[in-house]
């Protein structure tokens, strides 16, 4: 059984990540935890979606009879299921931890990229780029690594075209996480960087400018 752990409220890659399971035939529980919208805030270019723009996993949950269960905080998440993905970007308490193997797929080479706008920091600090899929412990973005899975960067990119792969990235690594579980080696580097937070229009127009450079670098 796979648990699933969302927001009680429309999520696009849970969504995404949803439909992809149910094709697989696995057995799903999904929790969703409270939602409260985030005060918009100014950004030179927007790196995902709009995750707001999808189905409430309940309407998803009654449509493929899968069980829903509305949480008032992770504490409420049992631990009767196998694992677990964490989709949405929560911190998840040590009480909620405790029994669990939780999985995330973090838009970011840890523990290299760690934090918040993964995509724009890897380009601002000129690292590689790519998603980690790992389990997660009570130290943010420091748990178990499972693999690594590098995003391709062409000639022709556009940061549009960069950021929209980078995401379906994401979403197959998470998808896909029984194929990764497999011992992987890559050639990412291991140095920890710094915990990001979300970065300001004054950097993201440092990253604009830079990415041409960026792209040359490392282009595949």
């Amino acid at each position: 059984m796979i648990g699933v752990i969302t927001y009680d409220y429309p999520h696009l890659k849970t969504e995404q990540v949803l439909h992809s399971f149910i094709k697989k035939g696995y057995a799903l529980k999904i929790y969703g935890l409270p939602f409260a919208p985030r005060k918009a805030r100014r950004v030179i270019f927007q790196h995902r979606p709009n995750q707001t723009n999808a189905t409430h996993p309940a309407t998803i949950a009654q449509k493929h009879g899968i069980e829903y269960v509305g949480c008032w905080g992770d504490q409420d998440i049992d631990s009767g299921c196998d694992v677990y993905h964490v989709l949405i970007g929560r911190i998840i308490s040590e009480e909620c931890l405790v029994g669990k193997r939780i999985i995330n797929c973090h838009p970011g080479i840890l523990p290299a990229v760690r934090g918040l706008d993964a995509f724009k920091w890897a380009i601002y600090k000129d690292n590689p780029l790519g998603v980690t899929l790992h389990y997660i412990d009570k130290d943010v973005d420091r748990g178990e690594i499972i693999a690594v899975e590098s995003t391709a960067v062409y000639a022709s990119d556009t940061i549009e075209t960069l950021a929209r792969r980078h995401y379906e990235n994401e979403i197959e690594m998470t998808s896909n996480f029984k194929y990764y579980m497999a011992p992987a080696s890559n050639d990412c580097p291991r140095a920890e960087g710094k915990r990001h937070m979300r970065m300001g229009p004054g950097i993201e127009s440092r990253v604009l400018k830079s990415f041409g450079r960026y792209v040359r670098r490392h282009m595949s």
